[in-house]
């Protein structure tokens, strides 16, 4: 009783345990008993902060702790908008996205300029600043578009790619107003800020991929590759504030550099979204519920005054600035709302624009109080602009998630990719993780195509024992490594005497349309592919990868592709294109073609069906002199190879000399070579090209020469049966 006496429950609660352990109890139970009430989860946390904080039951203070988390929150939102993004739909969009972006920002600016300055009486300075603050908006509610699976929606690409524009403008304007409010603004002033600013986004997008890829080559440590990002996150915000920006602004370029180095099905990034998710955004959900003052609504008709009018400018000019951009674009009615939901809610860079003015003082009354740029009614009015803001924000953007995803899913599932099914055959273990991941990506986002795993066990002699070891280790370390991207892999353990035979007869139980394998270990230029991939070729006529990884994928910057001439003319021509622009497009890496003139052209047909990627259309005719290529295919290329099997139409001689020139040209490089899918055993191409009459006179002697066998075999048997 003694050690339970000497514990201080005064409130607020100033013991680190109790108050982080009231804190996960919030995080775990306030969005579970708010959903009962059909309230967002985001809301739920919220309000909690309300009642615990300072305003409320005093439970909490918003210390420096809870700052520190709830900042670290904000940029956690911020960097997971950046690092979801659909780069591809990104870059498509790019006039979209300014236009909502400036639209968003005028209309509030405009509206917001005229309401503070004739309705609230506010100076000219003053009603600029709180006009800036209408045009900005916080991505509060994209976990809810993430947690629905549309964060790469392009009105969710288009209201993220808007928040940037319209957050930047109005920190500039932040930054000119409180320069001006002080009397310091002068031409240095921008210079200064411009010379910054283009320093700090030189450093992000070219030194920081150089040093990412460096670390993701030498270190796959799941725990350090998910320090080395959150230090590059906060490298990046702290660079931003330095240049004169904001720390959000930092936060989302960083997420835009790792986009392509952190795959979104991957371990790494079930990581990134766990750690935020749990922890680190929810703290800051809370950290604002604690900002919010109830009690302003009964100090007075100023503060309702003032709150009503900027929550009705603000969430109305939003409102239209989404309209417009939905009319404008023809977009449906869910994508127009998640538009208005997105950028609807105002909270971190609403927060320090208002604080800011509250802090500037610009002179004294009589009684020797401070005249502030912005007041306290200003502060309060804001603040519950945020609560209703991000109320509205998650309310709207819930329902118009779940449309979408509805829409999204039943646009996926299409028969084709119904019939598909890959396997990927294991047959070494350092060679597992690269090959499950690049088996995962062979299949679209968001598809229920099942993914085999198979290894093949040696059945029979006195290496069975730890040949069945070794094979229950490599597809043990497969699930395990499938589990922690949260896909779903399907294990096969075959036992035979023949490994190739265990492989077809898997291939044909499962019905199975793609097959990866990697490279064989003793490949050289005599037995390149193995005997066991030698057979494959002959026996299987389905699409077939083989895989050789010399760097992890997420640090590779394009695909080069190698087409042998007709490929256009091969039944599985655009499958395997389908898949190579699939994978550019999920990795963000611009596709090169090289084939001759006429494969060139059927290319760009089939892109024209799929344009998806950034693609390079290159003519290529001289297989010879694959010297060229070595020149074309840079260090961390993918060069991968369109071949065929012997006696099909785009086969030729040259395709004989493909691993000469791989183990003389590209031994430090990954490459990939696909056997396209074929419908029957190869056809010599001379019978192939033969008139059809000559092929059916020879099927008509064939069979008269059948029956006149068969005559005389009965003849023979009559004769000797009778005597």
């Amino acid at each position: 009783m003694l050690l339970f006496s000497a514990l201080d429950f005064s409130l607020p609660l100033k013991n680190p345990v109790i108050i982080f352990s009231l804190v996960l109890f919030i995080i775990l139970f306030a969005p579970i008993l708010f959903s009962k009430i059909k309230v967002p989860h985001i809301i739920g946390l919220i309000l909690a902060g309300v009642i615990v904080g300072p305003h409320g039951l005093d439970l909490l203070r918003r210390d420096s702790s809870m700052v520190l988390f709830g900042t670290v929150g904000l940029l956690y939102i911020m960097f997971l908008a950046g690092l979801e993004l659909d780069l591809a739909e990104f870059k498509k969009n790019r006039l979209k996205i300014f236009f909502f972006g400036i639209t968003t920002f005028l209309l509030p600016f405009i509206f917001g300029l005229l309401a503070s300055y004739y309705v609230l009486g506010f100076s000219l300075l003053s009603s600029a600043l709180l006009a800036s603050m209408f045009s900005t908006h916080t991505l509060v509610s994209y976990p809810i578009a993430s947690k629905y699976g549309v964060a790469q929606n392009r009105a969710v690409i288009l209201s993220i790619g808007g928040t940037m524009i319209t957050d930047i403008i109005a920190l500039l304007i932040l930054a000119g107003i409180s320069g001006m409010a002080r009397e310091n603004v002068s031409s240095s002033f921008w210079t200064q800020l411009t010379l910054s600013t283009i320093v700090f986004v030189l450093i992000v997008f070219f030194l920081f991929p150089i040093v990412t890829r460096w670390f993701f080559k030498r270190y796959d440590d799941s725990v350090s590759q998910y320090i080395f990002v959150l230090a590059m996150v906060f490298l990046a915000a702290f660079l931003a504030e330095v240049s004169g920006l904001e720390a959000i602004i930092g936060a989302f370029f960083s997420g835009l550099v790792l986009n392509k180095f952190v795959p979104h099905s991957s371990a790494l990034m079930n990581r990134i979204d766990f750690v935020g998710n749990a922890i680190f955004i929810p703290f800051f959900l809370i950290s604002v519920g604690m900002l919010v003052d109830l009690s302003v609504l009964i100090n007075g008709w100023g503060a309702l005054k003032v709150a009503g009018v900027i929550i009705v400018v603000a969430v109305i000019t939003k409102y239209l600035a989404a309209l417009i951009t939905q009319k404008a674009f023809k977009l449906t009615k869910d994508e127009g709302n998640i538009i208005f939901g997105l950028s609807a809610s105002h909270a971190a860079a609403t927060l320090a624009i208002i604080l800011v003015g509250y802090n500037i003082i610009t002179g004294e009354t009589a009684n020797g109080e401070p005249i502030r740029l912005l007041n306290e009614d200003v502060l309060n009015g804001t603040i519950l602009l945020i609560l209703v803001s991000c109320a509205i924000s998650s309310f709207v953007v819930e329902k118009a998630s779940i449309g979408l995803a509805l829409n999204e899913e039943n646009q996926t599932t299409t028969e084709e990719q119904s019939q598909e099914k890959i396997l990927i055959s294991l047959a070494y273990s350092e060679t597992v993780t690269e090959l499950v991941d690049f088996g995962f990506r062979l299949k679209p986002s968001k598809s229920t195509i099942p993914v085999y795993a198979l290894n093949v066990t040696h059945d029979g002699g006195t290496t069975e024992e730890n040949s069945r070891m070794q094979g229950a280790k490599i597809i043990e370390k497969a699930l395990k490594h499938a589990s922690a991207t949260e896909n779903i892999l399907i294990p096969v353990t075959r036992f035979d005497v023949n490994i190739s035979h265990g492989i077809i007869y898997s291939i044909k139980e499962h019905n199975i349309t793609d097959i990866l394998i990697g490279l064989h270990h003793s490949s050289g230029q005599n037995t390149f592919f193995g005997l066991t991939a030698e057979l494959l070729f002959k026996r299987i006529l389905e699409t077939i990868y083989i895989y050789k990884p010399f760097q992890p994928f997420n640090t590779i910057k394009r695909m080069l592709v190698l087409v042998s001439p007709k490929a256009e003319m091969e039944p599985g021509f655009m499958h395997w294109f389908i898949k190579l622009t699939n994978i550019a497009k999920t990795a963000g890496m611009p596709l090169s073609f090289f084939a001759s003139h006429e494969t060139l052209a059927e290319l760009k047909t089939a892109n024209q069906k799929t344009r998806n990627t950034e693609i390079l259309f290159n003519e290529f005719n001289n297989w010879e002199d694959f010297s060229f290529l070595d020149r074309q295919v840079k260090l961390n290329d993918l060069f991968v190879i369109i071949t065929s099997r012997k006696n099909h139409i785009s086969y030729n001689d040259h395709l004989e000399k493909i691993p000469d020139y791989l183990s003389k040209y590209f031994l430090k490089n990954s490459f990939l070579i696909i056997y396209p899918k074929q419908l029957e055993q190869g056809l010599n191409m001379e019978n192939s090209q033969k008139p059809k009459h000559s092929s059916l006179i020879g099927v008509i002697t064939k069979k008269m020469g059948a029956i006149a066998r068969a005559t005389s075999l009965l003849r023979k048997f009559s004769k000797d049966r009778f005597n």
